[in-house]
């Protein structure tokens, strides 16, 4: 039987990755740019929220005397 077969677990532990300090950098702003649209869907979904939870507390705050 051989190893892939087997349903062995197998520890793994990096000790360290080799990259150019150019192509780190490269990476590094193409994650920025890349978090911009992602930060702006959560923002979408976030202000939906708000909107959907105030709307439904403030109509429920209505008809208790506070105004």
């Amino acid at each position: 039987m051989s190893d892939i077969q087997r349903n062995e677990k197998q520890e793994v532990t990096i000790v360290d990755i080799k990259m150019p300090f150019i192509s780190m950098v490269v990476f590094l702003v193409k994650l920025a740019i890349a978090s911009i649209p992602a930060f702006i869907i959560l923002s979408f979904i976030f202000m939906i929220l708000s909107m959907l939870f105030g709307g439904l507390f403030h109509g429920m705050g209505m008809g208790m005397g506070r105004y």
